[in-house]
C-alpha cells in the first residue's frame, strides 16, 4: 500500500530550523522527522512512499540519493576518488519524490498526485511533521470495515487546533480553530479512497478546509479515535519536547 507524505510546506512557525531546509528534514535525535514517520509506517508493512515536495525539495532528494552513504560507514580513496560503503544497512523502502509546487496548498499537493494513486483501492496519507504510536494495521482494518471514502486519525489536544464533531464514528463537522474547549482534532494518518481527490478544486485548496468539510457533510468521513501518543512539530518548543523523549530512550512513537 502506498503512503503519501506532505513535505512541501514552508514551515514558517519553525523558522529557526526551516530557513535552510523543509520541516520534514528537521532532525530529532539526529534523524530527519521524515525518517521517523516512514519508520512508523514501515513497522506495519507499509513501505512504498510518495513524498510530495515543494519548499527546498532538493534537500530531500539529496538525502535519499545519499542515503547509503549517510547511514553507513564509508571509505574514500582520495587518490582515485573511489568509495566503498561498509555494511549497506538500509530499509527496504521504495521512495517516490514528486515535485508538487512551491506554493501549492495541502489539498493541491494531493490532487497533483492523482495519477500516482488512482489505481489503488485506498492509500495512506499524512503530514511530514507529526509522529504517533497509532496502530496503523488497526486503522486500515477500521477503514475497510466502514466502506466510506475517508478515515482520519483523531487525537485530543488543546483548542488551538480545529475541532472535529462526531456522530458515532462518522464525522459530521470540522470546526476551524475554535477558541474554547479541548476536543478531538485532525491528527493526520489518514486512509483515503482515491475518489476523495474529486473533492479538491485546485492548487489553492487546503485539504483541511473545503475537502474535509465536503466529505464530512456527505457522510463519507469516519474518525479513528486514537487515545495514545501524538505530537506535531510546529514550534521549537515541540521539537525540543520530541528531542527530550528520543534522548530518554522511551520515545512513544518508536514502535520499530
Amino acid at each position: 500500500m502506498k503512503v503519501v507524505i506532505l513535505a512541501g510546506g514552508l514551515g514558517t512557525r519553525l523558522s529557526e530550523e526551516t530557513a535552510t531546509k523543509p520541516k520534514p528534514m528537521v532532525e530529532v535525535g539526529g534523524k530527519p522527522m521524515l525518517w521517523h514517520i516512514m519508520n512508523i509506517y514501515a513497522q506495519h508493512g507499509f513501505d512504498e512512499f510518495i513524498v510530495a515536495l515543494g519548499y527546498r525539495g532538493e534537500s530531500i532528494k539529496e538525502y535519499f540519493l545519499n542515503f547509503y552513504a549517510i547511514n553507513n560507514d564509508l571509505s574514500i580513496d582520495l587518490s582515485t576518488g573511489s568509495t566503498h560503503i561498509h555494511g549497506r544497512k538500509a530499509p527496504k523502502w521504495k521512495v517516490h519524490l514528486v515535485d508538487t509546487g512551491l506554493h501549492t496548498q495541502t489539498g493541491g499537493r494531493l490532487k497533483r498526485l492523482r495519477d500516482w494513486v488512482k489505481d489503488d483501492d485506498c492509500f495512506m496519507f499524512t503530514y511530514g511533521d507529526g509522529v504517533s504510536d497509532v496502530d496503523l494495521t488497526k486503522l486500515l482494518a477500521f477503514h475497510r470495515s466502514h466502506g466510506k471514502l475517508a478515515t482520519v486519525t483523531t487525537v485530543k489536544t488543546p483548542a488551538r487546533f480545529g475541532r472535529i464533531g462526531f456522530h458515532g464514528d462518522r464525522i459530521d463537522n470540522f470546526y476551524e480553530k475554535p477558541e474554547d474547549a479541548e476536543g478531538w482534532i485532525n491528527g493526520g494518518f489518514f486512509v483515503l479512497n482515491p475518489k476523495v481527490i474529486d473533492h479538491i478544486e485546485d492548487d489553492s485548496t487546503p485539504w483541511e478546509r473545503a475537502p474535509l468539510v465536503s466529505l464530512s457533510s456527505a457522510g463519507e468521513m469516519m474518525g479513528y479515535r486514537h487515545n495514545g501518543f501524538w505530537s506535531c512539530m510546529d514550534t521549537l518548543r515541540e521539537k525540543t519536547l520530541l528531542e527530550e523523549l528520543w534522548a530518554s530512550g522511551e520515545a512513544p512513537w518508536k514502535t520499530w
